[in-house]
């Protein structure tokens, strides 16, 4: 049966069922259970069994099983019929309403050339150790090319001391390191980012205000080391193992021939630095 563009809209038009497509696309490309979406936006299980089912005949979503769970992402090529229906019935191809540029043209009035520095984001939840790791690897492995800051949706108010303790064991400077919260890189006179990555699941998870000038965005999902116990030698493996999975994927994304790339491509390229887990020391 064909899937039209007002049965798309009506099954969006609940808030709940939209809440659940806007959790799958925060968290892609990591497909996530029905447990973890019920848990996250606060669902009964009946409740959410019937919006999946919604969301599934609409062509929204998908469904694959790993394991012994089922697990959900977004549709992205349902959303594409979406968001093109909209910009050929609705918007009649006209530029001014539905501008096809901010899907082409990596950075619109910020162009990508081999000679611009790129300013790139990195949020977790508490902004102590995983988005700190990010912050310092990208400075160190290509600081002439990106200006790099992290920060936490629930900032603590002190690094943890572990990840202070293995970044100076690796030869990072700590000493201008600090806990921030993402509202100090929000609002009107905030310069806009080219590149917001989430490192953890819970600041996936939060439904942020949109950032200014449209940033290219992905999540790097990073087991927490924080959440560690054992000896601290048992607990700094876990710091080295959260360390190792940024350092591969941020070398990784160093490495991209940015200025070459399209907007739709080198999003491909952050998706599939995501699923790359191999783990370097």
């Amino acid at each position: 049966m064909e899937i039209t563009l007002s049965d798309r809209f009506a099954t969006l038009g609940h808030p709940a069922r939209l809440d659940v497509l806007r959790l799958l696309i925060r968290r892609h490309p990591d497909p996530l259970p029905a447990g973890e979406i019920a848990v996250v936006l606060g669902l009964k299980p009946n409740t959410l069994s019937a919006y999946l089912a919604d969301l599934l005949q609409a062509g929204l979503i998908t469904r694959a099983r790993s394991g012994t769970f089922l697990r959900y992402g977004p549709d992205l090529a349902g959303i594409r019929a979406l968001t093109g229906a909209l910009w050929t019935d609705c918007c009649l191809g006209r530029p001014d309403l539905c501008p096809p540029a901010a899907l082409i043209d990596p950075f619109g009035d910020r162009p990508m050339t081999s000679a611009r520095r790129y300013r790139v984001l990195f949020i977790c939840t508490g902004n102590s150790a995983r988005s700190i790791f990010a912050e310092s690897i990208l400075r160190k492995i290509a600081g002439d090319r990106f200006d790099v800051f992290s920060a936490g949706t629930k900032p603590q108010s002190d690094l943890n001391p572990l990840a202070v303790k293995m970044l100076q064991s690796k030869g990072y400077p700590t000493g201008d390191l600090r806990s921030k919260h993402v509202a100090e890189f929000q609002g009107g006179d905030v310069t806009a980012f080219d590149f917001v990555f989430t490192v953890c699941d819970r600041a996936a998870n939060e439904a942020c205000p949109p950032w200014s000038g449209q940033p290219l965005s992905a999540h790097w999902s990073t087991p927490d080391p924080v959440k560690a116990t054992g000896t601290e030698a048992e607990r700094m493996l876990a710091f080295q193992h959260a360390y190792g999975m940024l350092r591969n994927r941020i070398t990784a994304f160093a490495a991209l021939p940015l200025a070459a790339l399209d907007r739709i491509s080198l999003q491909h390229a952050l998706d599939d630095i995501a699923r790359a887990d191999g783990v370097s020391q």
